[in-house]
């Protein structure tokens, strides 16, 4: 099955059964929800907007319709991993080293998350707090570290399983000011710190008889703690790209287009590698349990995936990353293998995925110039162009306002920067 063909039955999937979805769980009937799929139905329909290219040689008109930017669009999904890609990239410290630490959630607790979203913040809390814990623990000093903390919240079927995902510096700041690196960790306190983090928070939040048994009996099964990971070694060495790895699960739902097998009206057929024996698992579920698979992940309007915390925080990373020009010794290059900085735009994005120049003519070849922008909402959008991107910027793209009218657009960059401050 080919991908375009796929992105229409995934959309065809949720056309055909969202209402009836909706009607069976009305956790969902919401005008949020609603506008999440409708933004991902209309993802690349001209009618939602488009740039315009004609050849001046033979006049074809080429129309490029705007992507949906919507994390739950399964087409989007390279765009905007490579989009965050580069955010992450950038937060990053020149010549720091970092390790890659998984903290997982049991099975039992999942449901608490899945029901109460706002547990999904203390959780992503609880992940860096437990780190900062165990240097200081293993150091035996107060040392304050940074983490770039990503939050996950699907499982390979696409069942519910949140858990986190952690870039930790591998060092930190000592109270005296100077930087300090740590080596072997051990694994059993890994597992028992992050228990103890774990319930400590469920038992603060959800003040349960239900939630005392599970947290007792979670004490009483799993003595030596709960599954926490920390990749061996400093990232890069085992995890090429793992920025790349990371920035796919803030923008994408939890399968990909390609590991759509078919649908036939009732029923979805799907694959996925199964964790455990690391084997191809097909699955055939009804239409309605497949879409319940893939909204569960749609997180609240305006929930951050992607936090950063400790000498990452926002209000300290720039103050902390003059300081570790002077203090680490290093050769002041990006880590290499742990992220990229991308500049793809449409262009070079097409060229490099299919080996094509989509803006050349497809009947005479010669380059396509750029004529314009229809917007719904805006109307054509072709002179005085830089006013009106400012303008846009300016206003954040309110209804009711409108851009002046009458110059020509300076550059395809500044089209897919007006794009997204639309979209």
């Amino acid at each position: 099955m080919s991908a375009s063909h796929t992105k229409n039955v995934f959309k065809k999937i949720i056309r055909d059964n969202w209402c009836r979805f909706q009607e069976k769980n009305q956790r969902y009937k919401t005008e949020y929800y609603d506008s999440v799929i409708k933004k991902m139905l209309g993802c690349g329909d001209p009618k939602n907007g488009f740039m315009a290219y004609r050849c001046l040689s033979c006049g074809e008109l080429k129309k490029i319709p705007f992507s949906c930017k919507s994390s739950f669009c399964l087409s989007c999904a390279k765009i905007y991993t490579d989009e965050w890609v580069d955010y992450i990239g950038r937060a990053l410290f020149t010549g720091m080293k970092y390790r890659h630490v998984v903290l997982t959630v049991p099975e039992q607790f999942r449901k608490w998350f899945y029901h109460s979203p706002h547990l999904l913040s203390e959780l992503m809390k609880k992940g860096h707090a437990f780190f900062q814990d165990v240097v200081s623990y293993w150091t035996g000093e107060q040392v304050d570290v940074g983490s770039v903390v990503v939050l996950q919240t699907a499982g390979r079927s696409g069942s519910y399983n949140p858990h986190l995902h952690i870039l930790c510096t591998s060092g930190g700041m000592r109270r005296d000011g100077r930087f300090k690196e740590f080596g072997f960790i051990d694994f059993n306190l890994l597992h028992t710190k992050w228990q103890y983090h774990l319930l400590k928070m469920l038992r603060e939040n959800i003040k349960s008889e239900e939630m005392e048994k599970e947290i007792d009996k979670c004490y009483r099964d799993r003595p030596k703690g709960l599954v926490a990971y920390i990749e061996k070694g400093d990232v890069p060495k085992g995890g090429k790209g793992l920025a790349r790895y990371l920035a796919k699960y803030v923008v994408s739902p939890p399968i990909s287009l390609r590991r759509i097998i078919g649908y036939d009206g009732k029923k979805v057929r799907y694959w996925y590698n199964d964790h455990a024996t690391g084997k191809r698992m097909e699955e055939e579920v009804d239409a309605l349990t497949f879409i319940g698979r893939m909204v569960q992940h749609i997180l609240p309007k305006g929930f951050t995936r992607i936090r950063y915390y400790g000498l990452h925080a926002t209000c300290r990373a720039s103050r902390i990353r003059e300081r570790l020009k002077d203090l680490l010794k290093c050769t002041h290059e990006p880590v290499a293998g742990t992220y990229q900085v991308t500049g793809n735009l449409y262009r070079n994005r097409i060229k490099k995925s299919f080996g094509i120049d989509p803006l050349l003519c497809p009947i005479c070849g010669d380059e396509m110039e750029f004529e314009g922008i229809w917007h719904p909402e805006y109307g054509w959008i072709i002179d005085n162009f830089d006013s009106f991107f400012v303008d846009k910027l300016q206003t954040g793209g309110r209804d009711g306002e409108r851009g002046p009218v009458g110059s020509t657009i300076r550059s395809t960059e500044s089209v897919v920067q007006l794009q997204m401050c639309f979209m």
